[in-house]
C-alpha cells in the first residue's frame, strides 16, 4: 500500500497544520508541492483531490481527505499509538477538544489569517498593508486572546494540561504573527506568552519553519 502523501504549499498555514501533526506522530510521508501562484490548486489533477481548490489534500494509501482540521484529527486518532498523544480520552475531554477546535477555527484563525495576509503576504507580493484593517483585526484578536488567557490560567494548554490538536492548530498563524507588530498582543498576556513560547518551540513546529 502507498504511504502518506500531503499535497500542499509550504507557506500555507493549513498545510503547515497537517505537517506539524505528522511530525508530532513521527510519521514518514511524501510532500507533493502544489504551486499556488500558478493556480495549480485550481486545476486537475489537484482539483480531483479537493474540489474546492484549496490546499492541502491528503492521502494515506487508498484513503483520501481534504480540510486540514479533519486531516489532523484523522492522524491523531488513526495513529494514536504513534508519537505524541494529540487528543484526550473520555466524553468530557473529547467535548472540550471539540469546543477548542471550533473556537480556533471560527474565532482565532479568521482574524489571525487576515493579520498574516496584511502584514506578511501583502508586502511579499508588493502590495501595501492596510493599517486600518490591521487595527480592526487586532481588536478582534485581543478579545480571543483574552479568552485564551483566562483558559490558560486554569490549565497549561487550551484543552487540558497536555498539548493537543487545539494548541497545534494555532501554531502556523502564530509563527507568522510573531514576526509582525501583532506580536505585542501575545506578549501582553503572561499566560498566552508562556504558552506561545512553549508550543512554537516544539520540534514539530520548528521543522515546518
Amino acid at each position: 500500500m502507498a504511504g502518506i502523501k500531503v499535497f500542499g504549499h509550504p507557506a500555507s498555514t493549513a498545510t503547515r497544520r497537517v505537517l506539524i501533526a505528522l511530525h508530532e506522530k513521527n510519521l514518514d510521508f511524501e510532500f507533493v508541492h502544489i504551486e499556488l501562484k500558478d493556480g495549480e490548486h485550481k486545476k486537475e489533477p489537484f482539483i480531483f483531490r479537493n474540489p474546492f481548490g484549496k490546499v492541502p489534500a491528503f492521502e494515506d494509501g487508498d484513503f483520501k481527505l481534504f480540510e486540514s482540521r479533519a486531516i489532523t484529527q484523522y492522524i491523531a486518532h488513526f495513529y494514536s499509538d504513534k508519537g505524541n498523544q494529540l487528543v484526550s480520552l473520555g466524553s468530557k475531554a473529547i467535548a472540550v477538544i471539540a469546543m477548542g477546535i471550533e473556537i480556533e477555527s471560527h474565532e482565532f484563525d479568521p482574524v489571525g489569517s487576515k493579520l498574516v495576509w496584511e502584514q506578511v503576504f501583502k508586502p511579499l507580493y508588493g502590495m501595501t498593508t492596510d493599517k486600518t484593517v490591521v487595527e480592526e483585526e487586532e481588536v478582534k484578536l485581543a478579545k480571543v486572546l483574552d479568552v485564551y488567557e483566562h483558559r490558560l490560567g486554569e490549565s497549561k494548554y487550551l484543552a487540558s494540561d497536555h498539548f493537543t490538536l487545539v494548541d497545534l492548530h494555532t501554531i502556523p498563524v502564530i509563527q507568522y504573527l510573531l514576526g509582525t507588530p501583532t506580536k505585542k498582543l501575545f506578549d501582553e498576556r503572561p499566560h498566552v506568552s508562556a504558552w506561545v513560547a512553549d508550543i512554537t518551540s516544539r520540534p514539530s513546529a520548528q521543522k515546518v519553519l
